[in-house]
């Protein structure tokens, strides 16, 4: 850096509607950068030219479908002397824009979630990494490999200078160091996730993290230095050409500089989370919050802002509301607070804070060292009981609430995360069940959710009494049906027919086992032999229980209601009620049908979305038959299929479609057409399959641990690496979100089976980091099977 002055606001650039989550400078034009939003846009800036100090967005970028989350520059090559653009969204994808046009010139498909770091290096090679817990390396528009070992979403990438070494960092607080595609080194030392990387040389690196630290690492895996200073989550840290100066933002509404080690400037801006910096070449500091307001700070002296300009930010930085519980402010009580009188005295160091009492208000106060004077940075407000800023970490992931929740007066606090795009009573069901906590409080959290979203609920909140898969009345025609042993339902509060509901879900003590028929098993039994009972698993499982009546009840009384154009005739009602009684009666294989009954069944499970699931649910049934199988999954007829089902399975569609196209998937595997249609479009499948893991429903969860178990099945023996990879990998994911024991045994299968004597796949399961992640299911021994499954797999994996 040329000198030691303060940093000064240059200006302030509007543009973007939402948060500015990732900045970059640019190649070309010269001084120029680039800016990523959640509004879905990327925009390019050019400087203006002197005497005005603000820059001019030279042209916006769409192309997500979804906020965008990073951005950086690849480099110039003899095709684009001026570099290329590359962002990352919440759609998964990567868009390459070259600078002067605003639609990609292409698009990099491979993550399956979120991808929120990116990378570029030699050779236009771009590192990203994603919520999928893994990063990839592209070139030429492909996919070279894929970088699998962190445990939570990777959050932070970089391309190091020596040829080859590439570091990411995660939530999972670990930052691993790559070279060829393995796995060289891990550092830890970090206390939360881990969410900015910034080179300093090709011998060392920075990292800063959740944790409010800053640490200083050597390639070879020492930390040579950790830096305090932050209050809050750091998001993201920048280096100055000299390799030792940075500047880093965080949570606390903060931009730091440090020179030589010490925090030297804290600059507070008006808004909660301050995402991202970059250093442009001329030195200047570009930053970018949630409040959608790009902002440039510099120290020279003819670029700075204008009295007037600089006198109206920190008007409006004095106008900001504080929440104590987010900031570096501490507990406040009014009454042992001081007067103005205060602010005569002197600060100690550039941005120490100091709180006023003003009648029955709270002024909060930042000593400035280049203007020897105390600025006024907000007023405080009272705690709330959630954060308050757009978007909020738990768990390595960002919610647009975290709440806390105390149950129990004197208990222990609990964390209930919610996305406004989320159902409040299905996020309240998955509250209660992953705390064991009764289903009576359901009604009182789901009001609490929407209570303290103000409003911001996507869609109407499903009351207790109603269906919340139909949206109207329960699906009980007459009286509850006592054989399905199921109980209350924990949305309604009594028995109903949940479409698909059966009894393969778990199996009670002295009860067939829903995998082998057989009678049940004990852990006495497993000591006593040294057989595996578990995996293995070289047959599918299937869903086979369903209530016929109550099936064609439903699909009639839905009938009765649909709009003329999709009502279905007397013809196709009877030829779907005979189809049902044939493959679920006692000798269904051997029923024959015709043609016309495939097909109008093919043809009825088009119908609209929001009352095609008690077709789905005959479908379910019916493609365990030979001829339903053979005709359906049938090469033409087969991708038709696996379309229409994945089209179902979206996630924002609904539970009860999600829930039995899986369960379809499944089923298929019971012909030998089913399996080879679905071993060919396994890429596919299994990649829409992982988006349910998120979806807060433990009936998916379990369908979706029985397709992973299913393929595991079929591979079971196969040299096929990539496909267990994905297997792994599906797995891995799905073990992040499922709480349900058996959707979790079944995954347990599922991994055991893959690795089973395959030492490959068993090298692969460690680099994904498979022992630690499920080491703590070893203990559970309610249900017993999944602490049992568990340690074999774990012995596997020695």
């Amino acid at each position: 850096m040329a000198s030691e002055n303060s940093f000064k606001l240059r200006c302030s650039i509007p543009g973007h509607e939402m948060d500015v989550r990732g900045l970059a400078a640019a190649v070309f034009p010269d001084g120029a950068f680039v800016s990523v939003s959640r509004d879905r846009t990327g925009r390019v800036w050019v400087p203006n030219s002197s005497p005005d100090r603000s820059f001019t967005e030279m042209h916006c970028m769409s192309g997500h479908s979804n906020f965008v989350s990073c951005v950086c520059i690849i480099a110039p090559s003899e095709t684009y002397p001026r570099g290329l653009i590359a962002t990352g969204g919440n759609d998964h994808n990567i868009c390459v824009f070259t600078l002067d046009q605003p639609q990609p010139l292409y698009t990099l498909k491979g993550h399956k979630n979120t991808v929120c770091a990116l990378s570029s290096g030699k050779f236009g090679t771009l590192l990203s990494g994603s919520w999928d817990t893994t990063a990839k390396v592209w070139l030429n528009e492909k996919c070279m490999m894929t970088l699998q070992g962190h445990s939570a979403a990777v959050w932070a990438v970089i391309i190091l200078p020596e040829q080859g070494l590439m570091l990411s960092g995660s939530a999972d607080k670990t930052i691993k160091l790559w070279k060829a595609g393995r796995c060289e080194r891990t550092f830890t030392g970090h206390e939360d996730c881990v969410r900015g990387l910034a080179v300093i040389s090709e011998h060392e690196f920075f990292s800063c993290s959740n944790d409010a630290s800053i640490r200083r690492w050597m390639v070879t895996g020492e930390c040579v230095q950790v830096y305090y200073s932050h209050t809050n989550y750091i998001y993201s840290i920048s280096v100055f050409p000299n390799g030792q100066d940075f500047v880093s933002t965080g949570e606390d509404r903060t931009l730091r500089i440090w020179r030589k080690g010490d925090c030297t400037q804290t600059i507070r801006l008006p808004a909660q989370s301050v995402w991202c910096c970059c250093i442009l070449p001329n030195g200047d500091i570009a930053v970018g919050a949630s409040d959608g307001i790009i902002r440039v700070f510099t120290e020279a002296e003819d670029r700075m802002a204008s009295p007037e300009d600089l006198q109206a930010f920190e008007d409006e930085l004095s106008k900001a509301t504080i929440d104590p519980k987010t900031g570096d402010l501490g507990d406040i009580k009014i009454e042992d607070l001081p007067g103005k009188e205060h602010l005569d005295e002197p600060g100690n160091r550039d941005g120490q804070t100091r709180l006023i009492k003003e009648g029955q208000n709270v002024e909060a106060y930042q000593w400035s060292v280049s203007d020897s004077r105390w600025v006024k940075i907000g007023d405080v407000v009272g705690g709330s009981n959630q954060q308050t800023s757009k978007s909020v970490m738990y768990e390595g992931k960002e919610y647009d609430y975290v709440f806390t929740i105390d149950v129990n007066e004197g208990g222990p606090s609990m964390k209930l995360p919610y996305n406004v795009s989320d159902d409040p009573w299905l996020t309240a069901h998955n509250f209660l069940q992953k705390n064991d906590l009764s289903p009576m409080f359901l009604d009182q959290v789901a009001n609490f959710i929407i209570e303290n979203t103000k409003g911001h609920v996507v869609g109407p909140a499903q009351p207790s009494a109603v269906d919340p898969f139909t949206g109207t009345g329960r699906y009980i025609p007459g009286s509850s049906d006592s054989r399905t042993g199921f109980g209350a339902d924990p949305f309604t509060g009594s028995g109903r027919y949940i479409p698909g509901s059966d009894v393969t879900t778990g199996a009670p003590a002295g009860v067939a086992d829903p995998f082998t028929g057989g009678g049940a098993y004990s852990s006495a039994a497993l000591r006593q032999t040294s057989t595996n009972i578990y995996f293995p698993k070289t047959d599918g499982v299937t869903f086979e229980q369903a209530n016929t009546t109550q099936i064609i009840a439903k699909l009639k009384e839905l009938n009765n209601g649909a709009p003329q154009k999709h009502k279905l005739s007397e013809e196709v009602l009877e030829s779907l009620e005979k189809l049902l009684m044939c493959v679920c009666g006692p000798s269904s294989s051997e029923q024959p049908l015709t043609i016309q009954q495939i097909n109008l069944l093919w043809k009825a499970s088009h119908w609209p979305e929001d009352i095609v699931f008690p077709v789905l649910d005959i479908m379910r049934l019916a493609v365990r038959h030979p001829q339903v199988n053979e005709s359906l999954c049938g090469e033409e007829e087969g991708v038709q299929l696996c379309n229409h089902l994945l089209s179902l399975m979206r996630p924002e569609g609904r539970p009860a479609n999600q829930m039995l196209a899986l369960r379809t998937l499944c089923n298929c595997f019971s012909g030998q057409h089913g399996r080879a249609l679905l071993m060919a479009q396994r890429e596919t499948v299994l990649s829409r399959a992982t988006d349910l893991a998120s979806v807060c429903n433990k009936n998916i969860h379990i369908a979706l641990a029985t397709l992973v178990l299913n393929y595991a099945s079929c591979l079971h023996g196969q040299p096929d690496l990539e496909a267990k990879a994905q297997c792994l990998s599906v797995a891995s994911t799905a073990l992040e979100s499922v709480q349900d024991k058996e959707a979790v045994f079944r995954l347990l299968v599922a991994l055991g089976t893959t690795v089973a004597s395959d030492h490959t796949a068993q090298d692969l399961a460690r680099s994904l980091g498979v022992n630690s992640q499920i080491a703590k299911y070893s203990s559970v021994s309610d249900p017993v099977k999944v602490g049992e499954c568990c340690q074999l797999v774990l012995k596997e994996l020695q």
